[in-house]
């Protein structure tokens, strides 16, 4: 898995994400991958590529930690979440 906790900057729009290429099963591929982001940050676009899931965030407040949850469904019906904190710092 990819890191689970970043820092960005207030008026950066950046790319996070998830990779879950080490916990699919041989075969498996991600069908479908939602976002729960909190209030107080923005949610871009969102893709998969690959085995990682990917959300681009923006905003937030500085000196705030946010949790953002991503849930992926898999051609073969697995379910799973993995979130990861976004720190909020002035750069």
């Amino acid at each position: 898995m990819m890191a689970s906790s970043f820092m960005k900057d207030p008026d950066a729009n950046l790319p996070f994400g998830v990779d879950w290429s080490g916990w699919l099963p041989e075969g498996d591929t991600i069908e479908s991958s939602s976002w729960l982001v909190p209030v107080g940050l923005s949610k871009g676009v969102t893709n998969v590529v690959g085995g990682q899931a990917i959300v681009w965030l923006s905003g937030g407040t500085a000196g705030q930690t946010y949790a953002v949850t991503n849930r992926v469904v898999t051609v073969g019906g697995l379910v799973d979440d993995r979130t990861i904190r976004i720190q909020v710092l002035e750069r």
